[in-house]
């Protein structure tokens, strides 16, 4: 008898289960709701492969601390995210890693998503993903189950996210476009965006927000409607809202959220802002303007953010605008015009000034050609030693005239009109094409993914980069090239993983062991459509405990272990 009596109930258990794992299933595809716009038929099948539920069963949410606040993991835009324990090199593949869902959203996700772990909301704990959509909406979701937590929309009363104007570098509508920061205590953040608008007389907004990331609720005095004025020889320069878009990622150093801001297609009459907040009051902080009496000189880096240094100065790389080739005593421009140029803000007494720069001898020709810098972004090194036991603090960057350029923190190398001795280090003739992304860096290796170019890792010896790539791909990136980020469990297991925007309304992530890029270990082409998603440009991959997240054009894909 109880012999039967088991043999009826281990098949009636196994029944059971099945019916709980398909409620899971077909909940999980409920919450994740679907675009009102009609998203991509690959995006929209995201849960339709039956291994992705599993995967989810499989890894439930534990406790952690890894957290992604802001663009390219810290203010340096190492990339880097060294708590990565899941991912290895040996379980990343087309076997037992892949698509596991997608969060849709209402709009192009150009910003990179954001990660915050153990996050209490509403009494419970949850591994977080932030997206932001130029739709003017925020989402929080859980990160293992995919659940939606909280959406909010950012737009004013009667307004709807602005039109394109007349550009199409985002399109069909512009709403937050830059990737936010986040401040974290460990029990409560704030998460700070950019948020572009327009109402039904025509008259458009660019504001900053600040919303607690366990409601998405502004908090006190937000928003705040950007404003500025900045003095210069005809007496003063003001902002218009309507003439820029907030492209580049915003930076939160020392209490105080940086905007840089970009233009439309190089249209209109614009120069190069950077716009200062408190944190704590939103109230304006500082101003700088490098072009004040010049033109264009915009900032916009294809996304990446300004990068900073433990003593709290700012590097950035200008577009294409007025350089002063007279100047002054001091080596600088005659009239504060820096375009075209790697220059480095201080930030001492709260006031925004230029320190340093670097601008190439040639610099004007490259502006009057549209081959400058502000197309790549900057990184700023770990402190290196050469072979005498010499100190250097450097940061490296590139744009779109196939050198890498590595400066001296301490002493850039400003202007020569004949040739660029003063600088640390080019490098030439290594860089197929031009720089629209910006470089990662890992254990004495920055990694650069130019466009029709292999992505390339530079080795750094005797504190300067080798002049030759110690690895490449096979994979050649079209435009706009790809920004790499890493994965790593502190020096092992590390992983580069850098996104194709294929132009064919078809992404592709590809996974590389870190230690030689010839070793591709996974890319999501291998498993026929199972992992297919549209791609988007600017596009960074960003990761956290196990998951890879993308931003799509309408809304974020997930990969991870199928089991």
């Amino acid at each position: 008898m109880r012999k039967r009596a088991v043999g009826f109930v281990l098949p009636l258990l196994a029944l059971c289960l099945s019916i709980i794992v398909l409620t899971s299933f077909h909940r999980n595809l409920r919450s994740a709701g679907r675009n009102p716009s009609a998203p991509h038929m690959v995006d929209a099948l995201a849960f339709s492969w039956p291994w992705n539920t599993q995967a989810l069963a499989d890894n439930p949410s534990a406790p952690s601390t890894v957290t992604v606040l802001t663009y390219h993991n810290d203010v340096a835009r190492t990339g880097q995210n060294l708590e990565e324990r899941i991912l290895t090199p040996a379980n990343v593949n087309f076997y037992g890693f892949g698509k596991l869902g997608f969060l849709a959203v209402d709009g192009l996700v150009d910003a990179e998503p954001l990660y915050v772990s153990n996050l209490k909301i509403a009494g419970h704990a949850h591994n977080v993903v932030f997206a932001a959509t130029e739709h003017d909406s925020v989402y929080a979701f859980d990160a293992d189950t995919l659940a939606q937590l909280w959406h909010v929309t950012v737009l004013g009363s009667n307004e709807a996210p602005s039109d394109d104007r007349n550009c199409g570098q985002v399109s069909p509508e512009i709403g937050i476009t830059a990737t936010p920061a986040i401040a974290y205590d460990g029990e409560r953040g704030t998460i700070y965006l950019v948020a572009m608008s327009k109402d039904s007389a025509g008259n458009y907004f660019q504001r900053l927000h600040a919303l607690d990331i366990a409601t998405g609720v502004e908090i006190s005095g937000s928003p705040t409607t950007i404003a500025a004025t900045y003095p210069n020889l005809k007496g003063g320069t003001s902002f218009d809202p309507k003439q820029y878009k907030e492209r580049a990622s915003l930076l939160l150093l020392d209490g105080v959220v940086y905007t840089t801001w970009a233009s439309h297609c190089d249209n209109g009459d614009y120069t190069g802002w950077i716009i200062g907040y408190n944190a704590a009051t939103l109230q304006q902080a500082n101003v700088l303007n490098v072009t004040p009496n010049g033109s264009a000189g915009a900032i916009w880096m294809s996304g990446a953010g300004p990068a900073a240094d433990e003593t709290g100065d700012i590097y950035l790389l200008d577009g294409n605008g007025t350089f002063d080739s007279r100047l002054n005593e001091s080596g600088f421009p005659s009239n504060g015009d820096f375009g075209n140029g790697f220059l480095k803000l201080s930030t001492d007494g709260g006031k925004l000034t230029v320190a340093d720069y670097f601008d190439a001898h040639d610099t004007d020709a490259e502006s009057r050609a549209d081959i400058d810098l502000g197309s790549g972004g900057a990184l700023v090194l770990p402190d290196l030693k050469d072979a005498q036991g010499n100190t250097w603090q450097l940061a490296v960057g590139a744009g779109k005239d196939h050198r890498i350029y590595v400066v001296n923190r301490n002493s850039m190398g400003k202007f020569n009109t004949q040739k660029d001795n003063a600088i640390y280090q080019v490098i030439n003739h290594e860089l197929a094409g031009g720089i629209w992304s910006m470089p990662a860096y890992f254990q004495n290796t920055a990694y650069f993914g130019a466009v029709n170019d292999s992505l390339k890792a530079f080795s750094i010896e005797n504190a300067k980069l080798v002049g030759k790539p110690a690895s490449q791909t096979s994979a050649v990136f079209a435009y706009p090239g790809t920004t790499p980020s890493i994965s790593a469990n502190g020096t092992d297991d590390a992983i580069v993983w850098a996104v194709e925007a294929r132009g064919d309304d078809a992404g592709v992530l590809h996974a590389y062991d870190a230690n030689d890029l010839a070793n591709e270990l996974y890319n999501s082409n291998q498993a026929g459509m199972r992992d297919a998603f549209a791609d988007n440009k600017y596009i960074t991959p960003m990761i956290a405990n196990g998951k890879v997240f993308v931003g799509t054009r309408s809304g974020v894909m997930v990969f991870g272990l199928l089991h």
